[in-house]
C-alpha cells in the first residue's frame, strides 16, 4: 500500500471515529486509540511529561508510551483497523 493510500485511509478513519458515540467505546479502547493517534501523527520523539500529577494525562501518556515501538505506518494501520471494527460492531 502506498503512503498516500494509508494517509487517506487514516484520515477517513479519523473522520469516522467522530461518528462513533464516545460512551459506546470502553475507556481502555479510547486510550489505545489515543496512543495510536499520537504515535501516528507525532511519532515517539515528542513524548513529554506535561504534568505527572494529572491522572488523565498520565493515562494518556502511558497509552502513547505503550505503542512507541510502532512505526508511524503501523500505528496508522492499527488505528484504522480498530475504528473499522468499531464501525462494524455499531453498524455505522
Amino acid at each position: 500500500m502506498s503512503e498516500k493510500d494509508l494517509d487517506t485511509l487514516f484520515d477517513e478513519a479519523f473522520n469516522n471515529a467522530q461518528l462513533i458515540p464516545q460512551e459506546s467505546v470502553p475507556q481502555n479502547v479510547q486510550l489505545v486509540l489515543y496512543g495510536l493517534y499520537k504515535q501516528a501523527t507525532s511519532g515517539t520523539s515528542n513524548i513529554q511529561v506535561q504534568n505527572p500529577q494529572d491522572l488523565i494525562n498520565a493515562f494518556k501518556l502511558n497509552a502513547w508510551i505503550q505503542v512507541k515501538h510502532l512505526t508511524i505506518e503501523e500505528a496508522k494501520q492499527n488505528y484504522i483497523d480498530i475504528i473499522n471494527e468499531l464501525m462494524r460492531e455499531r453498524n455505522l
